[in-house]
């Protein structure tokens, strides 16, 4: 069912946030730093798969995202919701419910067997796609799967996620670029601030979060391990 309530984006960044932290998709750790895949530290990680194992949430979630992407992009001005494999595919699935559509996924890359198709499901030539994924840090990952959409002669100038890391400058212009527009719920200064509302963590590790997340190359450099 579509949702007809339309709270501001400022409530759904704050609500979002704030469901992220409740179910601990949110990781900070400054004495022991993640490893991201790009081989660098970052103090904070977010795993927004954990979202698929609950069901309030999640609902709540997918119908932000489906008012998001209808107040920004249009009522109807989509005709397929395509998933990002893997973590894309359950959220595109869920708002393709939502918004009466069809949902297709872009493998990363050809199966390597069969047809060797990335697209699975039925993508049609001169469909308008919404690219559905969990997240985006600088937004390259995503240019593939969108190659891949075109490559149908399906259209995509939009791509939706529950999370936008708005830390890495190049992001906007990297999807804009390549004609995407970017649509999210909420960011880590959102739930930089929820959690300093929340007390979720110390002072101490948020100020050192705040820090990275302000100049994050300088703090990966700094932090790199020999």
């Amino acid at each position: 069912m579509i949702p007809t309530s339309y709270p501001t984006p400022e409530e759904i960044a704050r609500l979002s946030a704030r469901m992220l932290l409740e179910i601990g998709a949110v990781n900070f750790n400054t004495d022991e730093p993640f490893t991201l895949a790009s081989g660098l530290p970052s103090p904070s990680y977010i795993d927004c798969r954990k979202l698929i194992s609950y069901p309030r949430i999640r609902s709540t979630l997918m119908d932000f995202m489906t008012v998001t992407v209808m107040r920004n992009a249009g009522f109807e001005a989509f005709d397929n919701i395509a998933g990002g494999e893997t973590a894309g595919i359950p959220f595109a699935a869920l708002v393709a419910e939502r918004m009466a559509l069809p949902m297709t996924y872009v493998r990363k890359k050809p199966k390597g067997y069969g047809k060797n198709a990335r697209i699975e499901g039925a993508m049609r030539e001169g469909e308008r796609v919404l690219l559905v994924e969990d997240l985006t840090t600088d937004g390259g990952s995503k240019l593939s799967f969108v190659d891949a959409i075109r490559e149908t002669g399906a259209t995509c100038g939009h791509t939706a996620v529950i999370f936008y890391y708005d830390i890495f400058p190049e992001t906007t212009k990297t999807l804009g670029d390549h004609g995407v527009a970017l649509h999210y719920l909420c960011t880590w200064w959102d739930v930089l601030a929820e959690a300093r509302a929340q007390g979720s963590f110390s002072t101490q590790t948020l100020d050192e979060v705040e820090k990275f997340l302000n100049d994050p190359r300088a703090w990966q450099e700094a932090n790199k391990k020999d």
